[in-house]
């Protein structure tokens, strides 16, 4: 898939996304207005006052994430501008100058995480309103090239606008969990209101509540694996230097400490899994369908593979 395509693509799930995310919201307020306060019953609530907020909150949250996913993203993982005045963030923005001319793309803004963990991530709706960080555990840790090949990873998700998507879905998978946890304490909290409403109602009201988030996460994941094997392929076109990305991955991967401020909503946007969870280096179905990345080991041989055909 060229470019222009992977562009397209990534702009029609987001859509995807978006209006999946409202249809659930509105679905699981129509079911808690029904089971709960007897909506559309002869003696029931005439108003569903709960699908009205659930669509107007919903309607809010796809505009938030849409417009401002980047920065909310950047500050629930406490992400700082960079000090010009320290040599490794000199370096680091260099870096991603010299990317980001590579790559034809605008200069992101760059932060530092001030985490020990080695980690990376890009965010933002498209090149104009993006955004790289990486932890400063990962500028202590990686020398020029492997900060390089780490950039370059990023700077591909930026014009893959595999950014505009993860952002998105890292906002609303919040916003999802919330409305689902909110929706199990309204029908437990209901006592006997619920029984106005028909016990088919009630069963896909908790259903829903119980596997939309975990549907909409599996899908994350699988997005986000399938991302990880093109943007490293396209951060080498950029660099032309395979192994800088593959000794970089292997320094993060070595690490074992967890990124104290990643989420399991924030997960799938970096580099590598930063809560180091044991799904992430599974190969075979399981793993494709429970992780957020695919496994190192796999990525590195790949990288490692194309090393030796430049070479030959």
């Amino acid at each position: 898939m060229d470019l222009y395509a992977r562009q397209a693509q990534n702009r029609r799930r987001t859509v995807a996304f978006l209006l999946l995310f409202i249809l659930s919201f509105a679905a699981l307020g129509l079911g808690l207005d029904v089971s709960t306060y007897g909506f559309l019953e002869a003696d029931g609530e005439r108003v569903p006052f709960i699908t009205i907020f659930a669509l107007i909150g919903s309607g809010g949250l796809a505009l938030t994430s849409y417009f401002g996913g980047s920065r909310l993203v950047m500050a629930s993982l406490l992400a700082r501008p960079l000090d010009i005045g320290l040599a490794e963030h000199r370096q680091f923005h260099n870096i991603v100058t010299e990317m980001a001319l590579a790559a034809g793309l605008p200069q992101p803004s760059v932060y530092v995480i001030p985490d020990p963990a080695p980690n990376a991530l890009a965010t933002g709706r498209d090149p104009q309103h993006a955004a790289i960080a990486v932890t400063q555990g990962a500028l202590d840790l990686l020398d020029r090239e492997e900060t390089q090949g780490v950039v370059a990873h990023e700077m591909a998700h930026i014009a893959n606008r595999d950014t505009l998507v993860m952002t998105v879905v890292g906002v609303l998978l919040g916003g999802l969990l919330m409305l689902a946890d909110w929706g199990r304490r309204a029908l437990y909290f209901s006592g006997d209101r619920r029984r106005r409403g028909s016990a088919l109602v009630f069963v896909l009201v908790l259903l829903l509540a119980a596997v939309a988030p975990l549907l909409s996460r599996l899908l994350a994941m699988a997005v986000s694996r399938q991302r990880e094997y093109l943007a490293d392929v396209t951060g080498v076109e950029l660099t032309r230097n395979p192994l800088g990305l593959a000794r970089a991955l292997e320094k993060i991967g070595a690490a074992s400490t967890p990124l104290r401020t990643a989420t399991r909503g924030t997960a799938h946007l970096f580099i590598s899994d930063p809560l180091r969870r044991r799904a992430d280096s599974r190969e075979g179905r399981l793993g494709d369908l429970l992780a957020t990345h695919p496994p190192l080991e796999r990525r590195i041989r790949i990288l490692r593979a194309l090393a030796l055909g430049a070479e030959t």
